[in-house]
């Protein structure tokens, strides 16, 4: 059994990597996680914590590694089940996405990120009406979370709501001006109702 000092110098160390983290410094976070890892290689903070780092460096496979040894030794962790949900999405594995995700929010009820991609999974599943409903939650709890207004914004606009999904994607684009995604959505938008305007004149034309 490790001792109080051990634990409290675990815990710093811990807290440490995380102000890494959060300074972008991920390389370096990296680093004393591993340390922290090779004294005790059952540290699920630790390896939760390496999953999210290697996840910001985009090194998918370390990141699955980690998650799912976290997840191994503990199936109670939202952070592994959430990273797992993160990857299967972006290989658009959208059914497997959807459950590791739900298992996340279940753990972590209320995380506006946990329910952006879980309403993200869901959508592209073809659970439409959940999905947006999951991502109208997401906004509610980060209300200037542009990934989200977009994530939103995208599925509006597939089910042809072209008002909500311009709002949405404006939005965007006053809390981050240089957003691109919500720039091209917007255009796309533009191009949809000319498009259906168009369709419609024809349409009236026909009639007469």
């Amino acid at each position: 059994m490790r001792d109080s000092s051990s634990a409290q110098d675990t815990l710093e160390r811990l807290e440490q990597a995380e102000q890494l983290k959060m300074m972008g410094k991920h390389t370096e976070a990296l680093f004393l996680l591993e340390e922290l890892l090779i004294e005790d290689p059952e540290n699920i903070s630790a390896l939760e914590e390496i999953a999210d780092n290697e996840l910001s460096l985009e090194r998918f496979t370390r990141a699955e590694n980690a998650a799912k040894r976290a997840i191994s030794l503990d199936d109670g962790s939202y952070t592994g089940h959430y990273i797992m949900g993160f990857l299967l999405s972006y290989k658009k594995e959208w059914k497997q996405a959807t459950t590791s995700l739900r298992k996340a929010n279940v753990l972590k009820s209320n995380n506006a990120e946990i329910l952006r991609c879980l309403g993200w999974a869901l959508f592209n599943e073809g659970q439409h009406a959940q999905g947006v409903v999951t991502l109208e939650r997401a906004l509610n709890l980060d209300e200037s979370n542009a990934l989200t207004l977009c994530d939103l914004g995208v599925s509006y606009l597939q089910v042809r709501n072209f008002g909500k999904a311009k709002a949405l994607f404006e939005r965007a684009l006053e809390l981050d001006p240089e957003n691109k995604r919500a720039d091209e959505c917007i255009q796309a938008v533009k191009r949809l109702e000319r498009a259906v305007k168009e369709d419609w004149k024809k349409e009236v034309l026909k009639k007469k």
